[in-house]
């Protein structure tokens, strides 16, 4: 679409944008190149490149080998069923595993299921390998002599997938903090999976960062479709049972329910040292059980230890964590043991641009979410809370005022809520740390995607992806609106947020936060991007920024592609948004990050072609659209789009693998040249 930095007159917009063809290519700019690097079964380790890569962090080992750890998030049945096969040169049962759930509803509690019943082995070969395809890899990589960075075994690569301790009990992740100790109990409201504090596997892993220190923290998302999210009030999990398992060639969930898996178990950080595959993965529940996105770590000597992350849900919260110790050198590896005490805030954000940090811990009083907005939009804002039936897992919405006042008057601290000694009551409320914030007044967002620090200003860069709805509650409207006031704003934001020093004596603290980016058209009032999600911020301070619209609306078609965008440090404020790259047909691009020189971008292609599979030869669309050139004339633009993807192969009728890119400069350095 025409944008202000396209550098085009009002006529030269109208020529150009009269009539697109969109690619089914990864798009870079004239002068750079795109590297595939590896694509999902390629061999990592002891397995195999997972599916829907995600998050990336890049390790430097020498100058020339460094050392990529990477993120798979979920499974896109579509293209997973079709590329299996391709990826691991080996079938599943799929078509027959489809018809025998149809004769029991589409679904299957398997672990209730006669030993010998073939949906039963089927059900678990199928999740074994889609929970194979997910968790974490960490993957070797060599500077060719061309400068240009290529994947080259190492014994360090190694592969933390979805099952990982099933078989053998050395590869169980550990648990710190005190949800550990709802774990131990010996005896519990709900589900005991016999584990103790050892956990089974990773999933659902989306965002992520790295720490000064130089390890890797890994964001499990949305893990809610694999096991159960709701827990009761001793923080125990309901029976894999609630979530039963679900399998069609569109669709797959519910793929802890075979293996007996505990959903509280999963929600969390998990920290891994790249550079040691003997360490084992530790999920640090100090961090909260939510639908983590993201995580920005902040180092200083002197002061304590601070952890920023964001529950990617609509409602969702901002959250960070304070260590009960301070850092003395933030390159200490000894510094993980900081994440295992410590305690978690939420944000309580103003609409006149203030806020401050509520403490989630047994004494904070019950205060349910009121938005500035509640009068003019003539009824409350809708809020999900810890069931009042303290007997019942999960939550309740309140609709309306005296909702509120009836649930302040029931309970008036989250200890009212939880139960247990103190530690188990702690570990209870961090379980349950969404309906938890709720309860004492956190303020609602708009799907908190990711968190970045500036490292020249100290900002805490946010990325909100959307504001919407569901049941259970949506972002506050007097603070996310659309450029002239609309709400909800479909199109996402970037905020800007100043965060006080935490004291690890005393609780809470203030914070300030501006806007610094609205998505949506220009003629709009946006900046030309739709839905912003992971970010990465370079030495001098430009904010790269990848987009994840839905391709299953036509709300956002007019946006096209998901795309990589910069927000250069030195243009005004809501002025300019360049336009970097952009993904192949129906994929996301997701994990941007850089080499030590910043030479060389990373980004992980995440789901080509999942809204249509595999494309086929003529398999079109036509889309048309009334766009607006820079003198504010409307025009008519006709788009021909492909419906699914063939990337990276790009031979017709191949299905798509995701895969990690690296972008470079034909000539090699810096990718952005000096200003």
């Amino acid at each position: 679409m025409p944008l202000p930095g396209d550098g085009l007159t009002a006529a030269q917009q109208q020529q150009v944008y009269r009539r697109i063809a969109l690619l089914d290519r990864l798009e870079v700019p004239n002068g750079y190149r795109a590297d595939v690097l590896l694509t999902w079964g390629d061999r990592l380790g002891d397995g195999v490149m997972g599916f829907n890569n995600d998050y990336l962090a890049f390790t430097p080992i020498t100058s020339e080998r460094a050392l990529l750890t990477i993120n798979f998030e979920y499974i896109s049945a579509l293209t997973w069923c079709e590329g299996y096969l391709d990826a691991h040169g080996q079938s599943l049962p799929f078509a027959e595993l489809e018809e025998l759930l149809l004769q029991t509803g589409g679904k299957a509690d398997i672990p209730g299921l006669p030993s010998g019943a073939p949906l039963k082995s089927m059900a678990e070969q199928v999740a074994t390998a889609a929970l194979e395809d997910l968790g974490i890899g960490v993957a070797g990589l060599r500077r060719a002599a061309d400068g240009r960075w290529r994947h080259e075994p190492t014994p360090l690569e190694r592969r933390i997938h979805g099952l990982s301790g099933l078989k053998d009990p050395s590869q169980r992740l550990r648990s710190s903090g005190p949800a550990a100790a709802v774990f131990r109990k010996p005896s519990r409201q709900g589900y005991n999976d016999g584990l103790g504090d050892r956990i089974i596997g990773t999933f659902a892993n989306c965002a992520g960062g790295q720490t000064p220190w130089g390890t890797v923290l890994s964001a499990e998302e949305n893990f809610q479709s694999q096991v159960v999210e709701a827990v009761y009030a001793d923080g125990s999990s309901p029976s894999p049972s609630e979530r039963p398992f679900q399998f069609s060639r569109k669709s797959l969930a519910g793929l802890g329910n075979p293996f007996g898996l505990a959903g509280n178990k999963y929600g969390w950080m998990v920290e891994l040292d790249p550079r040691d595959p003997s360490k084992p993965a530790v999920k640090h529940t100090w961090l909260g059980r939510f639908r983590h996105e993201a995580v920005a770590v902040r180092a200083k000597a002197g002061e304590p230890l601070v952890v920023y992350s964001a529950c990617d849900r609509h409602s969702g919260h901002l959250y960070r964590f304070v260590s009960r110790e301070r850092v003395r050198d933030p390159h200490d590896p000894a510094n993980s043991r900081l994440l295992e005490e410590g305690r978690l805030e939420a944000a309580q954000l103003q609409a006149d641009g203030t806020g401050r940090w509520l403490l989630l811990a047994p004494e904070t009083p019950i205060a349910p979410f009121n938005s500035a907005q509640d009068d003019v939009l003539g009824s409350p804002t809708r809020i999900e809370v810890p069931h009042s039936d303290r007997s019942r897992a999960g939550g309740e919405v309140l609709l309306s005022s005296a909702d509120r006042q009836r649930y302040c008057n029931a309970y008036k601290t989250l200890s009212d809520l939880y139960t247990g000694g103190a530690s188990e009551q702690q570990g209870a409320i961090l379980i349950d740390a969404h309906l938890a914030a709720n309860a004492i007044g956190a303020t609602p967002t708009a799907r908190p995607e990711d968190t970045d620090i500036d490292p020249i200003s100290g900002d805490l860069l946010i990325s909100f992806t959307m504001g919407g709805s569901d049941e259970t509650g949506s972002a506050d409207p007097a603070i996310f609106r659309g450029p002239e006031g609309q709400t909800p704003w479909p199109f996402g934001w970037v905020m800007r947020l100043s965060d006080m020093p935490a004291n690890p004596e005393t609780p809470g603290g203030t914070l300030q936060w501006r806007m610094a980016a609205t998505g949506g058209t220009p003629w709009e009032g946006g900046l030309g991007f739709a839905n912003p999600d992971n970010l990465a911020i370079d030495q001098r301070g430009n904010v790269w920024m990848v987009t994840d619209r839905s391709f299953g609306s036509s709300q956002s078609d007019i946006f096209g592609k998901n795309a990589c965008w910069i927000l250069p440090r030195n243009a005004a404020p809501q002025q300019q948004a360049v336009l970097f790259a952009s993904g192949p047909i129906e994929c996301e691009l997701c994990g941007p990050c850089f080499d030590s020189e910043e030479h060389t971008l990373f980004l992980a292609v995440q789901h080509p072609g999942e809204q249509h599979g595999c494309h086929e030869r003529q398999r079109i669309e036509m889309q048309a659209f009334t766009l607006e050139d820079r003198s504010g004339q409307r025009f008519d633009q006709l788009r021909t789009v492909p419906l699914g993807s063939n990337w990276p192969s790009g031979v017709p009728g191949r299905p798509p693998r995701p895969a990690i890119v690296a972008v470079s400069r034909n000539q090699s350095g810096p990718l952005l040249p000096e200003a």
